[in-house]
């Protein structure tokens, strides 16, 4: 039994490991980033090793350190996180079906779900002979551990090597226009992704750079829920 589950988890992670490895470069090079950055504010190495390990929210944990570096305020940093990080609470609704039936898994699944997690256990299409618990807990295991290790890092590294953090968001950036490519050539009707192009520029043009995310990830869920039923019968004709 115990051989078995071995190898269910093995085979898992083998499958698992190539659909994250554009996800180790964005994250190796921006972790480090960040552990560089937190050096340079004055925090030793810890604060960036333990942070990734706990927090695993990388936008949060930039903006953490003008946090540490201010004045105690816990209602504003509850805050702040809560708007940095709404998106999540529409990627939970999406893996709601994805996670049933994982068992304990699903509370590290829940914890480790990021971005690049969430877009990568979504749309894999993972063959019928790989467990599907076991290989959504391998993609965000792999994903985690590339951001600590990355943060870890350019902690030591920080005080060694001169490093200018500016224009690095371009990473991630890039990395979700691969992800969203890769995804459209996946699909035989476009309707989906026209609408989210759609919308989010409608909102962008409405509410402005700062403000449009929330209210994209909104409209988007109420279009794509009261056009549900339309985009499926169509994508089944399809």
């Amino acid at each position: 039994m115990m051989q078995t589950t071995c190898q269910t988890i093995k085979k898992a992670f083998r499958c698992a490991f190539p659909y994250t490895i554009p996800i180790f470069a964005g994250f190796w090079f921006l972790g480090m980033t960040y552990g560089v950055y937190m050096n340079a504010s004055g925090f030793s190495f810890w604060y960036p090793m333990l942070m990734s390990l706990t927090i695993f929210a990388g936008s949060v944990e930039f903006v953490a350190v003008n946090l540490l570096l201010g004045a105690f305020d816990p209602v504003q940093a509850l805050a702040i996180t809560l708007m940095i990080n709404a998106r999540h609470l529409f990627y939970g609704i999406s893996m709601l079906d994805k996670y049933r039936g994982t068992g304990w898994k699903k509370l590290y699944l829940i914890f480790g779900m990021c971005d690049e997690s969430f877009s990568i256990n979504y749309t894999a299409e993972i063959p019928e002979d790989i467990d599907r618990g076991w290989f959504m807990f391998s993609v965000t295991l792999l994903n985690h551990f590339y951001w600590f290790f990355g943060a870890t890092l350019g902690g030591i590294l920080g005080s060694f090597i001169p490093f200018n953090t500016e224009g690095l968001e371009f990473v991630m950036t890039a990395m979700f226009v691969v992800i969203f490519l890769n995804q459209w050539l996946k699909e035989k009707r476009h309707a989906s992704s026209l609408l989210g192009l759609f919308l989010s520029l409608l909102c962008l043009l409405a509410f402005g750079a700062d403000n449009f995310m929330i209210p994209t990830m909104l409209a988007i869920l109420a279009v794509l829920t009261l056009l549900r039923r339309p985009l499926e019968k169509g994508g089944k004709a399809a």
